[in-house]
Formats: C-alpha cells, sequence, structure tokens
C-alpha cells in the first residue's frame, strides 16, 4: 500500500480491475447469496471489463443484508468476527468482518497516519465511545495498547471533573497525536480554555477525527488549543476506511482496496463533481463480500489530483454521519453516541431517531419488527435513565417510518434546549 499510493492513475484502475475480478469469481464460487444473484442475473464475472461493469449488479442495503446474513457469510471463511453498526443512520445492521478485511482497513490507516509524519508506536490520546473498544479491555488489549502507547479516554464521559483529568492525562502523556470524534476533541478543546490550561506546548503533530462531519470552526478550535494540524478522515466498520486527508488538504481514497460510486436517487451513476450517494465495494471483503454497499452518505468525486502528487483518487466532499452532544439532567455532557449504542444492538428495530426535547425530556422513535420484545420498551427507558438521569422524561414511540432528513438520509437529531 505504501508503493500503491504514488501510483499514476492508470495502474491503479487495472490493479483494481484484477482484484475485483477475483473478489466476484470466489463470492460466485462460495458465498450462497452471489451465487444464486449471479445464476438470476446471468452475470458472469469474467465478463468484467471495468470497474463501470458493477452497475449490472444490484445495489446492496442493510435490508439485504439483515435479511440473508447467513448467505453473505463465505463457505470456508473462519475466525470472522461479528460486527453492528447503528451510528447515525438510526438503522442498525449485524455483519461480520474476516481477518483479511481487518487486516487492509489497519494498513490502510497506517500508510494514512504515516502522511503526517507520525508512525506506529508513537504515543497516542484516543477519545472514543464504542463498546467495542470500551468493554473489551483484556488482557490481550492491554499489552497491545501498551507496546503501542496508545491510551483511550471514554468520549461518553464528559462531565467536568472527567474532562479535568482528560486534559491532565493528555498534557502527563504528551501524546505525537490525537485520535477521536470532532466534537468530542472540540469539547476537551474548549474546557481546556475555560480552565486556562495550555496545551499547545506539548509537542502534538496532528489530530486525526473521524466518525462524524468535521466543521471549520471545529477545526480551528482543535488546531488552536492543541498547537497542531487536523485531518479528516471517513468510513466505517461496515464501509472500510474509505478516505483520508492527506496534509496538502485532499481527501484520498483508499482506491486500492474500494472501489467507489456517486449514485442518484434512482441509483444511476454519477460523474466527477456532481453530489450522490456514497456506494462502495471493498475488494478485501471475501468472506462477508460488501458489493456496492449503499453508505447513506451524501459524497462528490474530485475532478482534479492532488497537489501532493499521490495518484490515489480524491473524495471531494463528504456529507453525512453528523451527530452530536447529548446532557444529562446534571449537566454532565455525553456523545451522541452514547444513546446510539443502547438502541442499535436490540432485537427487531429496524430505525430509530433521537431528540433531546430538552434536559428533562428526551424522545425515541422506533421502527420495529416482530422480533421486537415488549420488554425491550421497559429497557430503553431504563437504561437511557441510567445515563440522562432518574428524573428525565423518556417518551418511546413505535411508528410506521421515520421522515428522512434534508440529505435523504435517516438520522437521529438531537436539539437542545
Amino acid at each position: 500500500m505504501e508503493e500503491a499510493q504514488w501510483w499514476p492513475a492508470d495502474r491503479l484502475v487495472a490493479f483494481q480491475l484484477r482484484r475485483l475480478r477475483d473478489l466476484l469469481r470466489d463470492a460466485a464460487a462460495n458465498v450462497p447469496y452471489y451465487h444464486d444473484l449471479f445464476a438470476q442475473l446471468g452475470f458472469d464475472p469474467a465478463s468484467i471489463q471495468s470497474t463501470a461493469d458493477l452497475q449490472r449488479l444490484p445495489l446492496l442495503t442493510k435490508t439485504i443484508i439483515r435479511a440473508n446474513t447467513n448467505a453473505l457469510r463465505h463457505a470456508h471463511a473462519q475466525g470472522m468476527t461479528r460486527f453492528n453498526t447503528g451510528g447515525s443512520s438510526g438503522e442498525p445492521l449485524v455483519f461480520f468482518i474476516g481477518k483479511k478485511r481487518i487486516s487492509h482497513d489497519v494498513a490502510a490507516k497506517w500508510r494514512a497516519t504515516r502522511w503526517w509524519d507520525v508512525d506506529v508506536g508513537d504515543p497516542e490520546i484516543v477519545v472514543w465511545g464504542s463498546p467495542i473498544e470500551l468493554s473489551k479491555q483484556d488482557h490481550l488489549k492491554h499489552w497491545r495498547d501498551k507496546l503501542l502507547r496508545t491510551q483511550l479516554l471514554p468520549a461518553f464521559e464528559m462531565s467536568e471533573p472527567k474532562l479535568d483529568q482528560f486534559i491532565a492525562t493528555i498534557r502527563s502523556v504528551k501524546p505525537r497525536m490525537l485520535f477521536g470524534y470532532p466534537s468530542a476533541l472540540t469539547h476537551i478543546a474548549m474546557h481546556a480554555q475555560k480552565r486556562g490550561v495550555l496545551m499547545s506546548d506539548l509537542g502534538i503533530k496532528v489530530a486525526f477525527v473521524t466518525s462524524e462531519l468535521l466543521y471549520d470552526e471545529q477545526r480551528a478550535t482543535i488546531s488552536q488549543v492543541f498547537g497542531c494540524r487536523v485531518a479528516n478522515g471517513y468510513g466505517g466498520r461496515d464501509a472500510g476506511f474509505i478516505a483520508h486527508e492527506c496534509p496538502a488538504g485532499g481527501m484520498h481514497l483508499t482506491a486500492d482496496d474500494i472501489v467507489v460510486e456517486i449514485v442518484n436517487g434512482a441509483g444511476q451513476v454519477q460523474p466527477p463533481g456532481v453530489a450522490g450517494e456514497i456506494v462502495v465495494t471493498h475488494l478485501s471483503t471475501n468472506e462477508f463480500p460488501f458489493i456496492r454497499y449503499r453508505t447513506g452518505d451524501i459524497g462528490v468525486l474530485g475532478t482534479t489530483p492532488c497537489n501532493c502528487g499521490r495518484g490515489l483518487p480524491l473524495l471531494e466532499d463528504i456529507q453525512g454521519r453528523s451527530t452530536d452532544f447529548v446532557i444529562a439532567a446534571d449537566g454532565t455532557v455525553m456523545h451522541g453516541l452514547s444513546l446510539i449504542y443502547i438502541l442499535r444492538d436490540l432485537a427487531g428495530v429496524k430505525s430509530f431517531k433521537v431528540i433531546q426535547e430538552s434536559r428533562a425530556l428526551t424522545r425515541v422513535l422506533l421502527v420495529t419488527d416482530d422480533n421486537f420484545a415488549s420488554g425491550a420498551l421497559d429497557q430503553i427507558v431504563s437504561e437511557f435513565k441510567q445515563r440522562l438521569g432518574p428524573d428525565v422524561a423518556v417518551v418511546v414511540d413505535r411508528v410506521d417510518n421515520i421522515p428522512a432528513e434534508k440529505s435523504g438520509k435517516f438520522r437521529y437529531v438531537i436539539s437542545h434546549a
């Protein structure tokens, strides 16, 4: 991957095509869902002449994955890891990832990390909230993090005493890099300003942000307070490590691993410079293929190469994955995903929206199916109250559908009173 980033566009395209043919052949032979689909369509993977031929295949949606989870498993896959995602889309999804896919995504992350003059093993502070990281602090992970000099701070715990601890930890560690949600890093930065604590003298080279939209004012605050550059990243556990910003400002696609298409509302592929939904085919997902997977996010492919000289094409604009903070009754600030994670693991939840009307009232809209247990309503109320406060009113409404936001994407929304 270190070598491929400098290849010219035509060599990258040829490499993509060769890997795409291999993926499709493997899926046709060993993945029941694609074996049947290709037979129904009369589709022969050997007939692929360019990545544009992917348009002969239907788009893969969360609904299709939920209905065909077992049929999407490779017949010879072993040691796969179960993942789930709900994120800002409000549509929970369970899927599986094999070791090949994990290794490629990690390699892509570290390649992009090295663009910023930091490397594996440099001291790092991670501000994160996924239960996958927070709950699996086993012996092996403890020593891995110690070896890599990574320290995790929980993004869901943003009370003032916790923020004071975070600031003290960062000053003590003197990390070369930060990693986390832009909203969480901004919140820590603003608290440091409030306390009058200098953070720009620690030698931090870069703050990597992901999982949310990065706003200009957040970039400016993080950069000013921590005295470092800010590098935006885009991807997900389902779609993979899609794009990352280089020091020249370009959001480079991981084109040696992922084919990205931009489609309109009718599913038609759009040319560079035209906005549409981001659709990805991850070329390292043999064990559980993601072929033409709809991310639900809106983006625009770039029309010109980056000044840095890398041949990896650019993602010009990204719209989506916007989250926010929620405020508990006692004033504790928590990342909005702290509520999402309660909902996304519940059986029978198809989509959801959370609206914090005020500190005293939070409303939850749920679209459910027959697998949803009636007792889950009490569970939702109980767990929300644990996070927000015992006296907070939590109203849960089961609805037939949730209106899309202006972007056309289902999204949970938080509005502070």
